[in-house]
């Protein structure tokens, strides 16, 4: 074989292995090389968020009720959210106590109210989700399994305001 065509040769497998490596996720086996553990992706995320209630914001129930998060089961099979909890970035916490049903979603609402199959209530008389926040997910184990955050998180920029001025929105819809 003549010195020129072994280049050719040789440049030709090269690319191959190099696009056959580049097709392949960083993931393909299953494994989070960062961390060296296997990763799981959850079938329970975070949905819809209002994360400021629309209107005005008199601290009544109904206005904190207005602010919720969507957490949401896409899998077939019931979840067992016993123990998980959602948090925000000032370490407000709920804690679930409720086995999510397949393909369904349940909506966590600030205020005082009766807890159902589609709605379940912190209790509490002050608003969590501000207009800059992190809304985390954490299951029983305190594993992290989803987190969506909005304001200065979403576009790297700062907006001036708190409740009663500088709203941008205040919804995060389905990613």
């Amino acid at each position: 074989m003549s010195r020129s065509a072994r280049r050719i040769t040789a440049t030709v497998l090269a690319t191959g292995a190099l696009l056959g490596a580049a097709a392949l996720p960083a993931t393909a086996d299953g494994r989070d090389h960062d961390r060296g553990r296997d990763r799981q992706r959850s079938a329970i995320v975070l949905g819809e968020i209002q994360y400021e209630s629309p209107g005005r914001d008199n601290g009544s129930n109904r206005s904190l009720n207005a602010e919720w998060v969507t957490v949401t089961n896409t899998s077939r099979h019931s979840v067992n959210l016993r123990g998980w909890t959602l948090t925000d970035e000032s370490r407000r916490s709920y804690t679930f106590d409720l086995r999510l049903a397949g393909r369904s979603s349940v909506r966590v609402h600030t205020g005082v109210g009766r807890d159902t199959r589609h709605d379940v209530y912190q209790d509490r008389r002050n608003y969590v989700w501000d207009s800059r926040d992190t809304a985390t997910l954490r299951d029983n184990r305190g594993r992290k399994i989803d987190s969506e955050s909005w304001g200065r998180h979403r576009d790297g920029g700062h907006r001036d305001g708190g409740r009663d001025g500088g709203r941008d929105g205040g919804h995060r819809g389905n990613r």
